[in-house]
């Protein structure tokens, strides 16, 4: 199942279930998905998570701190996707949790609560055969991360075996704010194209890790179909209440589609 962006670019959010609350994150994706939010990213979150800056793993901390589940999870996925039946759904997750959870459950539970696709951070295309064939099983599209120090064979595995859309690091590290947009994103999303075709025809490529304001999503805009915007939004969420929380990130997703001709000012 290839994910649709009915924006250019399109706009994947990433949320950390449970942070603040498992009520709020259902009612701060509505808010994202009415501003413009083209895909929730919903994560679980986990204990040890490696590959997210100091942000993200606060909220991870707050969240497992609270007790979320991967029930909790599911709970806010089937809420977002009977309130909001078009908006794209993607699972974030370690494999650890899936492995205690149980890769089959997981797959039933993940495709019973109305999610499009999963993406495992840690999940090497190498070793994927047995979650494949537990994502097709449930029609649910694996999604791969693809980074600008991936060798072409791996790139193309990605691109073969990604279904929903590919996931493009802009840079080397764990994710978090930066500056502007490296050379290495470009250069790596017109790689993947080299299996994945070209823009708005073939699977989608979406860059992220860094990406924070409307200049940067005006960049991707030139190279990808889509940007990620994870830390940034997390961040806002932590300065925020359960109650303000909502508005706040409503308000900065409309932020990030500002017009190219002001971009340029």
């Amino acid at each position: 199942m290839t994910l649709s962006f009915s924006h250019k670019p399109g706009l994947v959010v990433y949320l950390t279930a449970g942070d603040p609350s498992v009520e709020a994150t259902r009612d701060i994706a509505l808010a994202a998905i009415d501003a413009g939010a083209d895909v929730i990213e919903l994560g679980v979150p986990f204990s040890d998570p490696l590959a997210d800056g100091p942000v993200i793993q606060r909220a991870s901390e707050r969240a497992v701190a609270r007790g979320t589940s991967m029930a909790d999870v599911f709970k806010i996925a089937s809420e977002i996707r009977a309130a909001r039946p078009n908006a794209g759904l993607v699972i974030f997750t370690y494999l650890n949790p899936v492995l205690r959870y149980g890769l089959s459950r997981f797959a039933d539970d993940a495709a019973a609560a109305g999610a499009h696709g999963v993406l495992i951070t840690d999940m090497i295309v190498e070793e994927a055969d047995e979650y494949l064939s537990e994502m097709n099983r449930v029609g649910l599209a694996p999604i791969f991360l693809a980074a600008p120090t991936s060798p072409d064979e791996r790139l193309e595995a990605i691109a073969t075996h990604s279904k929903g859309f590919v996931y493009a690091i802009s840079r080397v590290g764990i994710t978090g704010k930066q500056q502007s947009m490296t050379a290495d994103a470009a250069a790596l999303v017109a790689r993947i194209r080299r299996w994945t075709g070209s823009a708005g025809v073939g699977l989608p490529v979406a860059v992220g890790f860094g990406i924070s304001t409307a200049e940067h999503v005006a960049q991707v805009a030139e190279f990808a179909d889509a940007a990620v915007i994870g830390s940034a939004i997390v961040e806002l969420i932590e300065g925020s209440t359960s109650d303000t929380a909502p508005e706040a990130v409503a308000r900065f997703i409309k932020g990030l589609r500002l017009p190219q001709a002001a971009l340029a000012r």
